[in-house]
């Protein structure tokens, strides 16, 4: 997102964890604590037109590991930020709030999920930015500030990091193959999920902020479902690997949600946003780069 938004001319000031250092190229970057109601409102206090906030605890498994945390970053962190930009002068600029579309939960049917669709998280990670959302949303009623909320449905791209299901089969295939294995540990295979090419992703973000409604929530998906074992076999034919998946209970989710597949028509009505690659497209530049 960072390097999109630069590329296409914008200043770009990029809030980071302190004692990371990404590789952004040339933008502005400060040192930001969601736990840290200084820090928070010194980055809010910078002028900018638009927060495009995706901070938080990504991974489900570290959400898992310690919920508290997750809540006390993602939802708690999330009103701190939302009660910052409020104040901020002159005017608040617009909050693009990344959610996730784990949000909705198991469903009650394998069909596609679309905004109107009672959220039911079934994940502490789910429910902490289930709670992002509701901080968000009482802000906006209270002091004005325009948000939009985004559910964006599975994505990947070369880079993503391997705590994510498509790079973790990628790197464990890559290891089978130069440690002559057979079997690749994995987890639950029978998930169906909606992947998106990141870079669509970041289109549908960008197409949020220059036509979404405030007050909105938007889904970004593609419609299509595709399981988790089609991934590996997909991801494991274009490495050229003879390997087989093997089931490790240790891998496997508790109340892992069945079927997860998005309904992105507001997103197509009111920005004539659509998806231009494919998920082989993702796939191909995650084996690419697993074999450089």
């Amino acid at each position: 997102m960072v390097r999109r938004l630069a590329a296409d001319g914008h200043a770009v000031t990029a809030a980071i964890r302190r004692g990371t250092a990404p590789r952004l190229g040339d933008v502005t970057v400060r040192p930001f604590d969601l736990r840290d109601d200084a820090s928070v409102r010194e980055v809010a206090q910078g002028g900018c037109d638009v927060v495009v906030h995706l901070a938080a605890v990504a991974s489900g498994a570290d959400a898992r590991r310690d919920p508290g945390v997750a809540w006390e970053i993602n939802a708690a962190g999330t009103a701190r930020l939302c009660e910052a930009l409020a104040a901020s002068a002159p005017a608040a600029p617009l909050l693009l709030l990344v959610s996730t579309a784990e949000v909705y939960g198991a469903g009650d049917a394998p069909r596609a999920r679309a905004e109107s669709d009672p959220p039911a998280p079934c994940s502490p990670y789910a429910a902490s930015k289930l709670g992002a959302e509701v901080a968000a949303a009482e802000a906006g009623r209270r002091t004005g500030l325009p948000v939009i909320v985004v559910r964006p449905f599975p994505h990947t791209g070369a880079g993503q990091d391997t705590r994510f299901v498509i790079p973790a089969f990628a790197q464990r295939i890559h290891e089978a193959q130069r440690t002559g294995r057979r079997d690749v540990p994995v987890g639950n295979l029978d998930p169906v999920r909606d992947f998106l090419h990141v870079d669509d992703v970041v289109d549908a973000y960008l197409a949020l902020i220059e036509r979404g409604t405030p007050g909105g929530c938007y889904n970004v998906a593609s419609g299509l479902g595709v399981s988790i074992r089609e991934i590996f076999e997909r991801l494991r034919a274009r490495l050229g690997a003879d390997v087989r998946a093997a089931v490790d209970p240790t891998m496997t989710r508790p109340a892992d949600i069945p079927h997860l597949v998005g309904d992105a028509t507001r997103l197509r009505d009111d920005t004539g946003w659509r998806p231009r690659r494919t998920l082989d497209d993702a796939l191909d530049e995650i084996a690419r780069a697993q074999t450089r």
